[in-house]
């Protein structure tokens, strides 16, 4: 099982070419556009696909390929934090309210996560804050064997911040402990936020790199994991992410 992770930077449908050379079996991609809304060649290519997004220029997909089988999986739920003197509504929150995650099976087989933390300015809980949030909710979700997390976080151990308690570090502690690590991290022994291999490139600047994506795997499928990260030459003329691809042996 072969899945990868791309941030395209918009316009899928006159890219899906260069991913098709990847031979992937799932499709994880921010910032594409739904293609029920685009051409119909680019529906042909999408399949039966998923996608989520307030933007129809710019979501969260998810494509099969090779005659694999996908379905959305109905996660919803709710966290409160308790024992607070303020009783200000930020406290609270819900599935829905959270971007951008979205919950599918692979072949009834895998349970999996695809992920593009978003964000604004009047957002406390931004990107990697977004992704602490549904984790809150969600954690018993993803706390079983064959479970995969995959997508870009917006987010790394270098922007740790000492009074955030939702930190990029602390957010992949919490996941140690259920047994979910970076199948990056694991195969290549390095440590979170020292990693040699970016995956991002800020404005497509080399000067500017950072590894932001990762595919997060149950512990029992981490021992037949590889990870290869798509190389800045081949990719950046088409988008300031490479893709990550994790392939899982069965």
């Amino acid at each position: 099982m072969k899945i990868i992770t791309w941030n395209c930077a918009g316009a899928l449908r006159k890219k899906a070419k260069e991913l098709d050379v990847l031979n992937a079996d799932i499709l994880v991609i921010q910032e594409c556009e739904n293609p029920s809304e685009s051409t119909i060649e680019y529906q042909k290519w999408a399949g039966d696909f998923l996608w989520i997004g307030k933007n129809k220029n710019k979501g969260l997909g998810i494509f099969p390929k090779k005659e694999n089988k996908i379905k959305q999986l109905d996660w919803h739920g709710e966290f409160e934090i308790n024992g607070l003197k303020t009783k200000s509504s930020s406290t609270h929150w819900t599935t829905e309210e959270l971007e951008l995650f979205l919950p599918f099976s692979i072949n009834s087989t895998y349970t999996a996560l695809g992920v593009w933390t978003k964000g604004s300015d009047d957002q406390a809980f931004s990107y990697i804050g977004q992704f602490w949030k549904y984790l809150q909710i969600h954690a018993r979700d993803l706390s079983y064997p064959n479970t995969i997390i995959i997508g870009d976080f917006n987010s790394n151990t270098i922007w740790d911040k000492k009074d955030r308690w939702w930190s990029h570090s602390d957010i992949m502690q919490e996941l140690r402990e259920i047994k979910i690590e970076s199948a990056y991290h694991y195969q290549t022994n390095e440590s979170q936020g020292r990693e040699t291999t970016p995956t991002f490139f800020h404005r497509k600047n080399l000067n500017k790199a950072y590894h932001i994506d990762y595919a997060l795997l149950s512990s029992n499928i981490l021992p037949q994991s590889k990870v290869i990260i798509g190389k800045a030459d081949d990719w950046l003329k088409i988008s300031d992410h490479v893709p990550l691809s994790v392939e899982i042996r069965s």
